[in-house]
C-alpha cells in the first residue's frame, strides 16, 4: 500500500489512517524510523517483554520520583483478590 503525503515545515509526515489501523499505530505509539537504501521505514516499537506491566515499569517508572507498584494498581483496577 502506498500513499502520497507531504512533509510539513518541521519534517513531520502524517501516517494515513488505513496504514495506522493495519500496523496498530495509535496516538503516542513509539515508532522506529530507519533508512534502507533510499527508503525510509517507519515501524511501531513493540515491548521487549511479553508483560506490558513489566515493560512499563522497566522504562517509564525510571522517570517517577516515588515507587509505584503497577501490578497492585492493575489488580485493584480489575478486581483481582491478591494479597501483598
Amino acid at each position: 500500500m502506498e500513499k502520497k503525503m507531504k512533509v510539513g515545515s518541521k519534517g513531520q509526515v502524517v501516517i494515513p489512517k488505513e496504514i495506522r489501523d493495519i500496523t496498530g499505530i495509535k496516538e503516542n505509539t513509539e515508532v522506529m524510523v530507519s533508512l534502507n537504501g533510499d527508503k525510509i521505514l517507519i515501524k511501531p516499537v513493540k515491548p521487549l517483554t511479553e508483560s506490558y506491566s513489566k515493560y512499563y515499569t522497566s522504562t517509564y517508572s525510571k522517570k517517577l520520583k516515588d515507587y509505584i507498584d503497577i501490578n497492585k494498581i492493575l489488580d485493584e483496577e480489575y478486581g483481582r483478590n491478591i494479597l501483598y
